[in-house]
């Protein structure tokens, strides 16, 4: 076994054995629900349709009527909360946080930790921070919002 390159692999039912196919099939299939789980959290995609204001990343998801919006407001920091269910990684946080000191969930989709980010409150107590990679696009989205808010209140009677 000594004269033979790359033993190891012998060693762990590697190598020229045949019969692997289902630890191959086992470990293939890892690395594409890895790759999803990347490629569907890369980013936040949000979009503003029949008066609601929708954002998603992977399987995180949140729609608010633009009607019950209010407050929307830049913040450099996002305040300390413990996740509830999300991840941080780097400089993106994402999922559903408990607020440390009101002790409500809040929805966060940041994608970018070191720049402002938007914070939206409804009136039903929900509070949700997002931003996106590209700043002038979390630009756009913030003077979208704020134009629909200000359209509304004008139509109001």
């Amino acid at each position: 076994m000594k004269d033979k390159p790359f033993r190891y692999l012998y060693a762990f039912g590697g190598g020229m054995k045949k019969g692997n196919w289902f630890w191959n099939l086992v470990i293939l299939l890892t690395v594409v629900v890895c790759v999803a789980a990347f490629v569907l959290h890369y980013k936040n995609w949000a979009k503003l349709e029949e008066g609601n204001f929708g954002i998603t990343s992977g399987i995180y998801r949140k729609t608010i009527p633009i009607n019950d919006i209010s407050v929307v407001a830049w913040v450099d920091k996002i305040p300390q909360m413990e996740r509830k269910n999300g991840f941080s990684w780097g400089v993106k946080e994402k999922g559903i946080f408990m607020d440390s000191i009101t002790a409500k969930e809040v929805f966060v989709f940041v994608d970018n930790l070191r720049t402002r980010k938007v914070l939206l409150s409804s009136k039903d107590s929900i509070d949700l921070y997002f931003n996106f990679t590209d700043s002038t696009e979390t630009q756009r989205m913030y003077q979208k919002i704020k134009a629909l808010l200000t359209q509304q209140q004008t139509v109001k009677p």
